[in-house]
Protein backbone atom coordinates (compact mmCIF):
# COMPACT_ATOMS: atom_id res chain seq x y z
CA UNK A 1 0.00 0.00 0.00
CA UNK A 2 1.29 3.47 -0.89
CA UNK A 3 0.62 6.84 0.72
CA UNK A 4 0.21 10.34 -0.68
CA UNK A 5 2.71 13.17 -0.20
CA UNK A 6 0.71 14.88 2.59
CA UNK A 7 1.14 11.76 4.75
CA UNK A 8 4.94 11.90 4.55
CA UNK A 9 4.95 15.66 5.14
CA UNK A 10 2.82 15.10 8.22
CA UNK A 11 5.08 12.31 9.47
CA UNK A 12 8.15 14.52 9.12
CA UNK A 13 6.41 17.29 11.07
CA UNK A 14 5.36 14.91 13.85
CA UNK A 15 8.90 13.59 14.20
CA UNK A 16 10.43 17.07 14.28
CA UNK A 17 8.03 18.30 16.96
CA UNK A 18 8.47 15.22 19.11
CA UNK A 19 12.24 15.58 18.78
CA UNK A 20 11.99 19.11 20.11
CA UNK A 21 9.97 17.69 23.02
CA UNK A 22 12.68 15.04 23.54
CA UNK A 23 10.00 12.45 22.90
CA UNK A 24 11.31 10.70 19.81
CA UNK A 25 13.26 7.46 20.25
CA UNK A 26 11.86 5.22 17.50
CA UNK A 27 12.64 5.11 13.79
CA UNK A 28 9.04 5.77 12.71
CA UNK A 29 5.96 7.77 13.71
CA UNK A 30 2.26 6.95 13.68
CA UNK A 31 0.04 9.08 11.44
CA UNK A 32 -3.75 9.14 11.66
CA UNK A 33 -4.79 9.32 7.99
CA UNK A 34 -8.27 10.65 8.91
CA UNK A 35 -9.38 9.78 5.38
CA UNK A 36 -9.63 6.81 5.59
CA UNK A 37 -9.93 6.58 9.40
CA UNK A 38 -6.87 4.44 10.11
CA UNK A 39 -3.40 4.82 11.59
CA UNK A 40 -0.19 3.90 9.80
CA UNK A 41 3.50 3.85 10.71
CA UNK A 42 5.81 5.97 8.53
CA UNK A 43 9.61 5.52 8.71
CA UNK A 44 11.72 8.57 9.56
CA UNK A 45 14.92 8.69 7.53
CA UNK A 46 16.78 11.52 9.30
CA UNK A 47 16.16 14.01 12.07
CA UNK A 48 18.19 16.83 13.60
CA UNK A 49 17.82 19.80 15.92
CA UNK A 50 18.59 23.12 14.21
CA UNK A 51 18.59 25.08 17.47
CA UNK A 52 16.76 25.04 20.76
CA UNK A 53 13.47 25.97 19.14
CA UNK A 54 13.55 24.22 15.76
CA UNK A 55 14.16 20.78 14.30
CA UNK A 56 14.14 19.19 10.85
CA UNK A 57 12.92 15.68 9.99
CA UNK A 58 13.01 13.83 6.68
CA UNK A 59 10.84 11.04 5.27
CA UNK A 60 10.93 9.52 1.81
CA UNK A 61 7.89 9.15 -0.45
CA UNK A 62 6.59 5.64 -1.05
CA UNK A 63 3.52 5.49 -3.36
CA UNK A 64 3.46 1.69 -3.27
CA UNK A 65 2.83 -0.02 -6.60
CA UNK A 66 1.54 3.20 -8.15
CA UNK A 67 3.64 4.70 -10.96
CA UNK A 68 4.47 8.08 -9.46
CA UNK A 69 7.28 10.52 -10.21
CA UNK A 70 7.62 11.29 -6.50
CA UNK A 71 8.75 7.78 -5.60
CA UNK A 72 11.72 7.94 -3.17
CA UNK A 73 11.76 11.74 -3.15
CA UNK A 74 12.67 13.21 0.28
CA UNK A 75 10.08 15.26 2.17
CA UNK A 76 11.42 17.62 4.81
CA UNK A 77 9.52 19.35 7.60
CA UNK A 78 11.10 22.18 9.55
CA UNK A 79 9.23 22.80 12.81
CA UNK A 80 9.85 26.02 14.73
CA UNK A 81 8.14 26.47 18.06
CA UNK A 82 7.17 29.69 19.76
CA UNK A 83 5.60 30.69 23.01
CA UNK A 84 1.91 31.50 22.78
CA UNK A 85 1.51 35.12 23.92
CA UNK A 86 -0.92 36.04 26.63
CA UNK A 87 -4.07 37.29 24.90
CA UNK A 88 -5.91 40.00 26.84
CA UNK A 89 -9.53 39.43 27.81
CA UNK A 90 -10.62 42.56 26.01
CA UNK A 91 -10.36 42.72 22.20
CA UNK A 92 -7.02 44.01 21.06
CA UNK A 93 -5.94 44.20 17.40
CA UNK A 94 -2.40 43.43 18.50
CA UNK A 95 -3.52 39.89 19.34
CA UNK A 96 -5.92 38.78 16.58
CA UNK A 97 -7.74 35.66 17.76
CA UNK A 98 -7.66 33.96 14.37
CA UNK A 99 -3.86 33.97 14.33
CA UNK A 100 -3.73 31.46 17.18
CA UNK A 101 -6.99 29.60 16.60
CA UNK A 102 -5.15 26.47 15.49
CA UNK A 103 -1.72 27.38 16.96
CA UNK A 104 -0.22 25.80 13.86
CA UNK A 105 0.96 27.73 10.82
CA UNK A 106 1.79 25.70 7.71
CA UNK A 107 4.06 27.14 5.05
CA UNK A 108 5.72 25.99 1.85
CA UNK A 109 9.43 26.00 1.31
CA UNK A 110 11.70 25.08 -1.59
CA UNK A 111 10.01 22.71 -4.03
CA UNK A 112 6.44 23.41 -2.91
CA UNK A 113 4.48 24.96 -5.76
CA UNK A 114 2.89 28.40 -5.77
CA UNK A 115 -0.69 28.99 -6.96
CA UNK A 116 -0.40 31.88 -9.40
CA UNK A 117 -4.20 32.06 -9.72
CA UNK A 118 -4.78 32.23 -5.98
CA UNK A 119 -2.80 35.22 -4.70
CA UNK A 120 0.41 33.17 -4.97
CA UNK A 121 -0.50 30.98 -2.01
CA UNK A 122 1.41 27.78 -1.40
CA UNK A 123 -0.02 24.73 -3.17
CA UNK A 124 -0.80 23.01 0.12
CA UNK A 125 -4.44 22.00 -0.12
CA UNK A 126 -7.25 21.14 2.27
CA UNK A 127 -6.51 17.52 3.09
CA UNK A 128 -2.81 18.18 3.72
CA UNK A 129 -3.61 21.04 6.09
CA UNK A 130 -6.29 19.04 7.89
CA UNK A 131 -4.00 16.03 8.24
CA UNK A 132 -1.08 18.01 9.65
CA UNK A 133 -3.21 20.13 11.97
CA UNK A 134 -5.19 17.25 13.47
CA UNK A 135 -2.11 15.08 14.01
CA UNK A 136 0.04 17.80 15.58
CA UNK A 137 -2.52 19.77 17.59
CA UNK A 138 -2.65 17.15 20.40
CA UNK A 139 1.17 17.19 20.66
CA UNK A 140 1.44 20.91 21.44
CA UNK A 141 2.33 22.11 24.91
CA UNK A 142 -0.25 24.40 26.48
CA UNK A 143 1.81 27.56 25.85
CA UNK A 144 3.17 26.54 22.46
CA UNK A 145 2.51 27.53 18.85
CA UNK A 146 4.49 26.25 15.90
CA UNK A 147 5.38 27.12 12.32
CA UNK A 148 5.78 24.14 9.98
CA UNK A 149 7.64 24.60 6.70
CA UNK A 150 7.31 21.73 4.22
CA UNK A 151 10.24 21.38 1.83
CA UNK A 152 10.60 19.18 -1.26
CA UNK A 153 14.25 19.51 -2.35
CA UNK A 154 13.53 17.81 -5.68
CA UNK A 155 10.11 19.40 -6.14
CA UNK A 156 11.07 22.09 -8.61
CA UNK A 157 12.79 19.55 -10.90
CA UNK A 158 10.00 16.98 -10.66
CA UNK A 159 7.35 19.61 -11.38
CA UNK A 160 8.74 19.99 -14.88
CA UNK A 161 7.49 16.46 -15.60
CA UNK A 162 3.91 17.27 -14.55
CA UNK A 163 1.05 19.38 -15.89
CA UNK A 164 1.02 21.54 -12.74
CA UNK A 165 1.85 24.71 -14.67
CA UNK A 166 -1.19 24.11 -16.88
CA UNK A 167 -3.33 24.55 -13.77
CA UNK A 168 -1.53 27.56 -12.38
CA UNK A 169 0.92 25.87 -10.00
CA UNK A 170 4.54 26.85 -10.63
CA UNK A 171 7.99 26.37 -9.10
CA UNK A 172 7.21 23.04 -7.47
CA UNK A 173 4.81 20.24 -6.63
CA UNK A 174 1.45 20.38 -4.88
CA UNK A 175 0.52 18.73 -1.60
CA UNK A 176 -2.73 17.63 -3.18
CA UNK A 177 -5.16 14.83 -2.48
CA UNK A 178 -8.31 13.93 -0.63
CA UNK A 179 -7.06 10.75 1.05
CA UNK A 180 -3.90 9.39 2.60
CA UNK A 181 -3.81 6.26 0.47
CA UNK A 182 -2.62 6.45 -3.12
CA UNK A 183 -5.33 5.60 -5.60
CA UNK A 184 -3.47 4.41 -8.72
CA UNK A 185 -5.29 5.78 -11.73
CA UNK A 186 -3.89 3.03 -13.94
CA UNK A 187 -5.31 0.18 -11.87
CA UNK A 188 -8.40 -1.75 -12.92
CA UNK A 189 -9.70 -1.59 -9.33
CA UNK A 190 -9.77 2.20 -9.52
CA UNK A 191 -11.76 2.11 -12.74
CA UNK A 192 -14.22 -0.23 -11.04
CA UNK A 193 -14.58 2.27 -8.21
CA UNK A 194 -15.36 5.09 -10.63
CA UNK A 195 -17.82 2.89 -12.52
CA UNK A 196 -19.59 1.94 -9.29
CA UNK A 197 -19.99 5.64 -8.43
CA UNK A 198 -21.32 6.31 -11.93
CA UNK A 199 -23.85 3.47 -11.74
CA UNK A 200 -25.13 4.71 -8.39
CA UNK A 201 -25.62 8.22 -9.77
CA UNK A 202 -27.21 6.89 -12.97
CA UNK A 203 -29.99 5.43 -10.81
CA UNK A 204 -30.77 8.93 -9.56
CA UNK A 205 -30.04 11.15 -12.58
CA UNK A 206 -30.43 10.67 -16.33
CA UNK A 207 -27.96 13.49 -17.08
CA UNK A 208 -24.43 13.51 -15.65
CA UNK A 209 -21.25 15.57 -15.77
CA UNK A 210 -17.92 13.84 -16.44
CA UNK A 211 -14.81 15.54 -15.03
CA UNK A 212 -11.36 14.17 -15.79
CA UNK A 213 -9.62 15.68 -12.77
CA UNK A 214 -9.88 17.75 -9.61
CA UNK A 215 -9.88 21.07 -11.45
CA UNK A 216 -13.08 20.17 -13.26
CA UNK A 217 -14.64 18.77 -10.08
CA UNK A 218 -13.89 22.06 -8.33
CA UNK A 219 -14.97 24.34 -11.18
CA UNK A 220 -18.20 22.65 -12.33
CA UNK A 221 -20.31 23.60 -9.27
CA UNK A 222 -19.35 27.25 -9.87
CA UNK A 223 -21.35 27.03 -13.09
CA UNK A 224 -24.42 26.05 -11.09
CA UNK A 225 -24.04 22.31 -11.63
CA UNK A 226 -25.33 20.08 -8.84
CA UNK A 227 -22.23 18.37 -7.36
CA UNK A 228 -24.25 15.17 -7.00
CA UNK A 229 -24.35 14.90 -10.79
CA UNK A 230 -20.55 15.06 -11.12
CA UNK A 231 -18.61 11.88 -11.86
CA UNK A 232 -14.82 11.78 -11.92
CA UNK A 233 -13.47 9.71 -14.82
CA UNK A 234 -9.69 10.20 -14.66
CA UNK A 235 -8.26 8.89 -17.93
CA UNK A 236 -10.93 6.22 -18.59
CA UNK A 237 -13.32 8.37 -20.57
CA UNK A 238 -14.20 5.70 -23.12
CA UNK A 239 -15.04 3.05 -20.53
CA UNK A 240 -17.03 5.53 -18.47
CA UNK A 241 -19.02 6.72 -21.50
CA UNK A 242 -19.99 3.16 -22.36
CA UNK A 243 -20.88 2.37 -18.75
CA UNK A 244 -23.14 5.42 -18.65
CA UNK A 245 -24.91 4.32 -21.82
CA UNK A 246 -25.40 0.81 -20.45
CA UNK A 247 -27.19 2.28 -17.42
CA UNK A 248 -29.61 4.46 -19.37
CA UNK A 249 -27.94 7.82 -18.89
CA UNK A 250 -29.55 10.06 -21.52
CA UNK A 251 -27.02 12.89 -21.70
CA UNK A 252 -23.45 13.55 -20.59
CA UNK A 253 -21.55 16.81 -20.24
CA UNK A 254 -17.79 16.38 -20.65
CA UNK A 255 -16.04 19.07 -18.67
CA UNK A 256 -12.27 19.30 -18.66
CA UNK A 257 -8.94 20.85 -19.47
CA UNK A 258 -8.47 21.31 -23.20
CA UNK A 259 -5.09 19.56 -23.14
CA UNK A 260 -6.87 16.35 -22.13
CA UNK A 261 -10.26 16.52 -23.83
CA UNK A 262 -8.67 17.39 -27.17
CA UNK A 263 -7.54 13.77 -27.43
CA UNK A 264 -11.16 12.71 -27.91
CA UNK A 265 -11.32 14.88 -31.02
CA UNK A 266 -8.59 12.60 -32.39
CA UNK A 267 -10.38 9.40 -31.41
CA UNK A 268 -8.27 8.70 -28.30
CA UNK A 269 -10.57 7.58 -25.48
CA UNK A 270 -8.02 6.57 -22.87
CA UNK A 271 -6.20 9.81 -22.21
CA UNK A 272 -3.19 8.71 -20.14
CA UNK A 273 0.02 9.97 -21.74
CA UNK A 274 1.67 6.58 -21.35
CA UNK A 275 -0.85 5.09 -23.78
CA UNK A 276 -1.35 7.86 -26.33
CA UNK A 277 -0.66 11.53 -26.72
CA UNK A 278 -1.06 13.33 -30.05
CA UNK A 279 -2.50 16.50 -28.52
CA UNK A 280 -0.46 18.92 -30.61
CA UNK A 281 -0.89 16.83 -33.74
CA UNK A 282 -4.66 16.95 -33.26
CA UNK A 283 -4.68 20.68 -32.58
CA UNK A 284 -2.45 21.31 -35.60
CA UNK A 285 -4.80 19.32 -37.84
CA UNK A 286 -7.83 21.34 -36.73
CA UNK A 287 -5.91 24.59 -37.21
CA UNK A 288 -5.08 23.52 -40.78
CA UNK A 289 -8.69 22.54 -41.41
CA UNK A 290 -9.81 25.98 -40.19
CA UNK A 291 -7.46 27.65 -42.70
CA UNK A 292 -4.79 28.97 -40.33
CA UNK A 293 -1.79 30.31 -42.30
CA UNK A 294 1.11 27.91 -42.79
CA UNK A 295 3.56 29.86 -40.62
CA UNK A 296 1.23 29.76 -37.61
CA UNK A 297 0.46 26.09 -38.22
CA UNK A 298 4.17 25.36 -38.01
CA UNK A 299 4.41 27.40 -34.81
CA UNK A 300 1.51 25.45 -33.30
CA UNK A 301 3.08 22.12 -34.19
CA UNK A 302 6.41 23.18 -32.65
CA UNK A 303 4.87 24.07 -29.27
CA UNK A 304 5.66 22.00 -26.21
CA UNK A 305 2.13 22.20 -24.77
CA UNK A 306 -1.41 22.81 -25.95
CA UNK A 307 -1.55 25.75 -23.55
CA UNK A 308 1.30 27.55 -25.34
CA UNK A 309 -0.36 26.74 -28.68
CA UNK A 310 -3.61 28.29 -27.42
CA UNK A 311 -1.68 31.44 -26.51
CA UNK A 312 -0.40 31.69 -30.10
CA UNK A 313 -3.97 31.65 -31.38
CA UNK A 314 -5.07 34.21 -28.80
CA UNK A 315 -2.15 36.48 -29.62
CA UNK A 316 -2.98 36.26 -33.33
CA UNK A 317 -6.61 37.15 -32.62
CA UNK A 318 -5.54 40.10 -30.53
CA UNK A 319 -3.20 41.42 -33.20
CA UNK A 320 -5.40 40.94 -36.25
CA UNK A 321 -8.96 40.98 -34.92
CA UNK A 322 -9.43 37.40 -36.17
CA UNK A 323 -11.35 34.64 -34.37
CA UNK A 324 -9.05 31.63 -34.71
CA UNK A 325 -9.60 30.45 -31.14
CA UNK A 326 -13.35 30.30 -31.67
CA UNK A 327 -13.07 28.69 -35.11
CA UNK A 328 -10.58 26.02 -34.08
CA UNK A 329 -12.07 25.15 -30.71
CA UNK A 330 -15.63 25.15 -32.06
CA UNK A 331 -14.57 22.44 -34.49
CA UNK A 332 -12.71 20.55 -31.75
CA UNK A 333 -15.66 20.68 -29.33
CA UNK A 334 -18.12 19.52 -31.99
CA UNK A 335 -15.78 16.67 -32.91
CA UNK A 336 -15.47 15.64 -29.25
CA UNK A 337 -19.26 15.44 -29.05
CA UNK A 338 -19.71 13.50 -32.26
CA UNK A 339 -16.89 11.05 -31.65
CA UNK A 340 -18.06 10.41 -28.07
CA UNK A 341 -21.60 9.67 -29.19
CA UNK A 342 -20.29 7.41 -31.94
CA UNK A 343 -18.00 5.63 -29.46
CA UNK A 344 -20.93 4.77 -27.21
CA UNK A 345 -23.10 3.62 -30.10
CA UNK A 346 -20.31 1.49 -31.55
CA UNK A 347 -19.99 -0.49 -28.33
CA UNK A 348 -23.60 -0.82 -27.11
CA UNK A 349 -25.82 0.65 -29.86
CA UNK A 350 -27.26 3.25 -27.50
CA UNK A 351 -27.86 6.87 -28.45
CA UNK A 352 -26.57 9.18 -25.72
CA UNK A 353 -26.31 12.94 -26.12
CA UNK A 354 -22.81 14.23 -25.33
CA UNK A 355 -21.74 17.84 -25.02
CA UNK A 356 -18.34 19.24 -24.12
CA UNK A 357 -16.91 22.28 -22.35
CA UNK A 358 -13.16 22.90 -22.41
CA UNK A 359 -11.23 25.28 -20.17
CA UNK A 360 -7.66 26.59 -20.03
CA UNK A 361 -5.05 26.58 -17.27
CA UNK A 362 -6.60 29.71 -15.77
CA UNK A 363 -9.83 27.72 -15.42
CA UNK A 364 -11.46 30.00 -17.96
CA UNK A 365 -13.82 28.37 -20.42
CA UNK A 366 -12.47 28.36 -23.97
CA UNK A 367 -15.50 26.87 -25.71
CA UNK A 368 -18.87 25.31 -25.07
CA UNK A 369 -20.19 23.04 -27.80
CA UNK A 370 -23.74 23.54 -29.06
CA UNK A 371 -24.90 20.34 -27.37
CA UNK A 372 -23.25 21.28 -24.09
CA UNK A 373 -25.30 24.47 -23.86
CA UNK A 374 -28.51 22.45 -24.15
CA UNK A 375 -27.35 19.90 -21.59
CA UNK A 376 -26.16 22.63 -19.23
CA UNK A 377 -29.63 24.21 -19.27
CA UNK A 378 -31.05 20.94 -18.02
CA UNK A 379 -28.35 20.45 -15.39
CA UNK A 380 -28.74 23.92 -13.92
Amino acid sequence: MGYTLPVFACASAIAALRYLHQDFTEDCVTVDLIKPPQKVNIPIEQIARINGQSALAITRSDPGEHLDITRNTPIWALVERKKLPQIPNSPNPQFPHTRYSSRIEIKGGEGIGIQINNEKQWAIYGYARELITQNLQPLLATDETIVITIILPEGRRLAQRTSNAAFGVVEGLSLLGTTGIVQPLTAASQLEKYQAELIAKAQEFDSLVFCLGENGVDLAPKLGINPQRIVKTANWIGSMLVTAGMHQVQSILLFGYHGKLIKLAGGIFHTHNHLADGRLEILTAYCAQAGLPKTQIQDIFACETTESALQILRHLDGQTGSSWVDLVYSAIAESIDQRSQAYIYKHIEQNVKVGSIVFDRQRKIIKKSFRSSKILEKLC
